[in-house]
């Protein structure tokens, strides 16, 4: 898919949650490009379109978006911090880092098959990021996972001496690889398989080090 076409996935997609009353000038601009971009596509959509559908002046446009690509880089990064966001609630709801993570996990396989695109198109929101966004999607995610590894060292689950954020990068970089990677032995379809696989393995690197030898 090319970074035109991801662009206009993202805003077909996105659009379909209700987006809440917007606070401020920009978040105007933002839903009503969004607006946009499902009506017209990104090759027809013009700043003056987005202008008329926020009710303001291009020149109100221009003064918080210097360009259009300015504009679809923040549409692309608020739609990621949204599908970011909307994995909290099931990743709160466990009370170990393992679980959560694989919480986290079986998140993204389930919204690997997510989509209502028209016609022949079938991209999801995930891998439309996947796409067009990826540097900012793992930007999101790594920035999302701080507190629980905050939380998960008071508990002793990992050791006190590790780089949060590099911690935070390991686990989004697996996270992602069972959304892209097919697999050999496990079911990753079946939840319960993800997280089992994701619980066994994938935070004991992080653990500290007498309890990690203890598993060996």
């Amino acid at each position: 898919m090319s970074k035109l076409g991801a662009t206009a996935r993202v805003a077909q997609i996105a659009a379909r949650a209700a987006l809440p009353a917007p606070s401020s000038t920009p978040d105007r601009i933002l839903d009503a490009a969004e607006r946009c971009l499902r009506r017209l596509g990104l090759q027809r959509a013009s700043m003056g379109d987005v202008a008329a559908a926020a009710g303001m002046s291009r020149g109100s446009v221009y003064f918080h978006f210097p360009d259009r690509e300015a504009l679809v880089r923040a549409v692309l990064a608020r739609a990621a911090e949204r599908f970011v966001r909307s994995s909290e609630s099931a990743v709160r709801a466990r009370r170990t880092l393992a679980t959560q993570v694989a919480e986290a996990a079986v998140f993204i396989r389930q919204h690997m098959r997510d989509g209502d695109a028209p016609g022949d198109q079938s991209d999801t929101l995930l891998a439309t990021l996947l796409t067009a966004n990826l540097e900012g999607t793992v930007a999101s995610w790594v920035d999302f996972w701080q507190p629980f590894l905050a939380e998960a060292t008071l508990r002793g689950e990992i050791r006190r001496d590790l780089d949060q954020r590099e911690a935070a990068e390991w686990i989004v970089r697996i996270m992602l690889s069972l959304a892209v990677m097919p697999s050999a032995v496990v079911d990753l379809d079946d939840v319960r398989a993800v997280r089992g696989f994701v619980g066994r393995y994938i935070v004991q690197g992080l653990a500290p080090r007498a309890r990690a030898e203890r598993r060996k």
